[in-house]
């Protein structure tokens, strides 16, 4: 300890960061890297398969409940109008006259600050092999197989035949170019994390998502860090996992980790512990806004309270697929076929237009853009229009009955029945061994956790998923804690991560909505969200390095050979005992 009090930041990461493989996994992308690295990898967490039968859709994501009801439709109407009101601007079906609101109209120039980002087409992924094999990453575990299957093929084929035929397809795909393949193609894309968890299901088996997982990150560990299979005995992985990961899912997680991919050993962090560490703090409210799930939990002296934890089944897509909705319904959006169910490439550019264009400030706000089609392979089509209420989608975060997410659905049923706690302090509850119940102590007893509200078998957990904003998520976060000089503490260090943390407008619409939030009663009266001095999409991984830097102690770390040879590892009862010092010492890392 004495060392860590006198040695320079830079030279601690230099010296235990480059055998530190941080991974920090999402449901719509993957953030990994060194742990020597500034900023890592973020690759769509998604995989696409050859396939040599005809598909019977290119995109296996189970069987979504995309349909929305006349209810539903209703309550987005209104909630839509409900924005409009605080947003002053017109209702959804009002005919307003011309100059009747103010209306900001964005710039076709080369002033409009919009123009810096890219509006170019994205391209359609060439799926055919440049030469044999050579998509194929050397030393893959996954891929030797393939490639020796394939090389069979043509054994005692001329080399004639072999010019003169078809090319071959690509085997595997990953990341952003498997996002965009035209659904002419004979693949399937898979995306083995949904909404915060493993997307297993009736459609979607175990043992694939498993694969895909195992595919995914193999492919990332020798083709973007260049760690192939034979020397991942020399490194360590640190797994920052979201809070939505149920313990089942951590504990797989380990196995693909250790077992696997073959590293020495491995320890894991939550998502909102490593989010305050990599912003320099000890205590916050982490609110981590994503893709496709948000999460809040309150951390006290760097250790996180799991009683404030609330989950919320709504993220940075569904605004995206909002946003498509909204211009639809103004007719505003071009007379095009755009489907993100079946072409994830409408995804990619909703996301952008999202990102570019979409702010929260009062008044009317639209902005002259060019909208892309891509149909069936065909080189993209361009469609100058006008997109309007641009600061609508956004709002939904507070309002999110005008989202409707999309419904998944849940896994089998004998998925739940796993309960050991890999993260400490979990829900302060005890549950009966899985010994007790087989020997009959505990009849009837269902152990397992209602992560999705479709599968209300198992009822022994409090549910964790609200039907909120993330105004009331927050207050309701913070005010559970139960004591006045942590609730104003936080309501003053309140954090926002994930993509959506980027939305020009929404920290000062967050401050005001949680402030009108907190019941009058309450003797709170300042609400401040913080300055994030890590870019928001990637402060969590980055607080997974500063945690695996500093603990020098390795209580909590796993080894391979104990986790293959007895499984679940019991850790001390706290990992940090001395919370303060470690802060001190983030703080020291960041300012160096």
């Amino acid at each position: 300890m004495d060392y860590l009090k006198t040695v320079v930041p830079s030279q601690l990461t230099a010296e235990r960061g480059p055998n530190l493989v941080v991974i920090n996994p999402g449901s719509a992308n993957i953030r990994i890297g060194l742990a020597t690295h500034d900023t890592p990898f973020n690759i769509p967490h998604c995989i696409a398969r050859y396939t040599s039968q005809v598909p019977k859709k290119n995109v296996q994501d189970q069987m979504l409940n995309s349909q929305i009801t006349t209810a539903q439709h209703m309550e987005r109407e209104k909630a839509y109008d409900v924005i409009a009101s605080l947003l002053k601007i017109p209702f959804l079906d009002e005919e307003v006259a011309n100059n009747s609101f103010p209306r900001k109209m964005g710039r076709v120039d080369g002033y409009n600050p919009h123009n810096s980002k890219k509006e170019t087409a994205f391209t359609w992924t060439d799926v055919y092999e440049k030469e044999p094999n050579s998509s194929l990453p050397l030393g893959s575990s996954i891929n030797e197989g393939v490639a020796n299957e394939s090389l069979d093929q043509h054994e005692g084929s001329s080399s004639k035949e072999l010019i003169s035929s078809k090319p071959k397809y690509r085997q595997f795909i990953f990341g952003e170019e498997a996002l965009r393949i035209s659904p002419t193609e004979p693949y399937c894309l898979r995306r083995p994390i949904r909404r915060g968890h493993l997307n297993i299901s009736q459609h979607y088996p175990m043992q694939q998502v498993f694969e895909d997982l195992h595919a995914i990150w193999d492919w990332i560990l020798i083709e973007k860090l260049h760690i192939p299979l034979n020397q991942r005995n020399m490194y360590s992985a640190i797994l920052v996992v979201p809070e939505t990961f149920d313990n089942r899912e951590i504990k797989e997680m380990l196995t693909l980790v250790l077992r696997d991919l073959r590293f020495s050993s491995a320890v894991v962090h939550q998502e909102g512990l490593a989010a305050v560490f990599g912003n320099g703090l000890s205590t916050a409210c982490v609110v981590n806004v994503g893709a496709q799930v948000t999460s809040v939990i309150c951390v006290e002296d760097g250790v996180a309270l799991p009683t404030t934890e609330k989950t919320l089944p709504f993220g940075g897509e569904d605004i995206s697929r909002c946003l498509l909705w909204t211009q639809r319904h103004h007719q505003t959006w071009p007379q095009i076929r755009t489907d993100i169910l079946t072409k994830p490439i409408d995804l990619l550019m909703l996301n952008r237009l999202k990102e570019t264009y979409c702010e929260i400030k009062e008044g009317e706000l639209d902005a002259v853009t060019v909208v892309h089609s891509y149909e069936d392979g065909l080189p993209a089509g361009s469609h100058k229009t006008r997109l309007t209420a641009l600061n609508v989608p956004p709002m939904g975060l507070f309002y999110p009955l005008l989202l409707v997410p999309d419904v998944y659905p849940p896994p089998p049923r004998s998925w739940f029945h796993d309960y050991e706690d890999m993260l400490e302090d979990t829900w302060h509850l005890d549950f009966p061994r899985r010994s007790d119940i087989s020997d009959g102590l505990y009849p009837g007893m269902n152990v397992g956790l209602p992560m999705w509200d479709t599968y209300p078998v198992f009822t022994a957990r409090p549910k964790k998923e609200e039907k909120v904003g993330i105004a009331e998520a927050i207050t309701s976060s913070i005010l559970s804690t139960g004591r006045i000089d942590l609730q104003r503490k936080l309501f003053c260090s309140i954090q926002l991560i994930g993509g959506v943390g980027l939305t020009s407008g929404l920290v000062p619409a967050v401050e005001e909505r949680v402030l009108h939030a907190i019941p009058s009663n309450e003797a709170i009266d300042t609400v401040e969200v913080l300055q994030s001095r890590t870019n928001p999409i990637f402060v969590s991984w980055k607080g997974g390095v500063i945690l695996g830097i500093l603990d020098f102690g390795r209580d909590a770390w796993i080894h391979r050979e104990d986790w293959i040879r007895n499984g679940i590892h019991i850790g001390n009862g706290r990992k940090y005992k001395d919370s303060y010092f470690l802060q001190a010492q983030a703080m020291c890392y960041i300012n160096s």
